[in-house]
């Protein structure tokens, strides 16, 4: 996905050096059902990313992603399809965790019951706030778990590009997660950042992102994804703070950086331009 293109706007996606092919709902199911729990940690693209796993996994490419057991008949009519993830007024109704869906439409769900459990928690600002910490907390048991939990990170255009800001912030939440859950890192052993009190946090996270960090090989496996590349309907305002070079820029930079704190990464760039968006989310 970092690499590859199209040939012409709107043609499909071709990738370089490897082979991608389409993975049926039920392969899908089984991929998510190998972990514990997918954590999807973010700005408003993750949102649609964990939108576009909803789809696949309630087999529903025209309200997947949203919760349309509460929709109204003129809802269901707005929100149809794409608008699902680009109408702001439907999007917001998003689904945000797997419980919803067994609690409220669990026929609609694919996926064999209580295999998977796939979560979103919308983290955009550094330092991050106490509360929005809290509920990572609370998403991480104390002891290891029989299965992996995997982790999606995403940000960038809410402090538009500003890489140590996203360094930060990815920082702040990798050293909270092992600070709750030392089981995470291969050693085992907690980390040495103090974040237990707020008004010590953001030196603490400030000096860790400092630091070479080693890479975790444990029970810990975590992606970045970089934003997509801007549409010819950017508002002229944003085009140097967001425009393409900022954002080819941007995702070369993340990708260096997070493969030393032993997160992979994705570049969604080659993958998203020339084809047919608003500003790339």
């Amino acid at each position: 996905m970092s690499s590859g293109g199209r040939i012409g706007h709107d043609a499909p996606y071709m990738p370089r050096g490897c082979d991608m092919r389409w993975f049926s709902t039920e392969e899908i199911c089984d991929i998510l059902s190998r972990f514990e729990k997918v954590i999807i940690l973010g700005d408003s693209m993750m949102r649609h990313v964990v939108g576009s796993i909803n789809v696949l996994i309630r087999k529903d490419l025209g309200y997947g992603a949203v919760t349309d057991w509460n929709f109204s008949p003129e809802e269901r009519q707005d929100c149809f399809c794409n608008y699902q993830f680009n109408v702001k007024a439907c999007s917001v109704q998003g689904i945000f965790k797997t419980a919803d869906v067994v609690k409220n439409d669990p026929e609609s769900l694919a996926c064999p019951a209580n295999t998977i459990d796939v979560i979103i928690e919308m983290m955009i600002r550094f330092p991050i706030p106490s509360d929005e910490l809290d509920r990572l907390r609370a998403l991480l048991p104390p002891k290891k778990p029989d299965r992996p939990y995997a982790f999606i990170f995403g940000h960038g255009l809410w402090n538009d590009l500003d890489l140590q800001a996203t360094l930060d912030w990815l920082d702040q939440l990798l050293d909270v997660s092992k600070e709750h859950a030392p089981w995470l890192a291969s050693s085992g052993i907690k980390s040495s950042t103090p974040v237990t009190r707020p008004k010590d946090r953001a030196a603490a996270v400030a000096a860790a992102a400092k630091r070479e960090r080693k890479h975790d090989s444990g029970f810990w496996p975590r992606l970045f994804l970089t934003p997509n590349a801007a549409g010819k309907e950017k508002p002229d305002e944003w085009i140097v703070s967001q425009g393409n070079k900022a954002l080819m820029v941007f995702e070369e930079a993340v990708g260096m950086e997070v493969r030393r704190r032993g997160v992979e990464h994705i570049g969604t760039w080659n993958m998203s331009i020339q084809s047919n968006k608003f500003d790339g989310v």
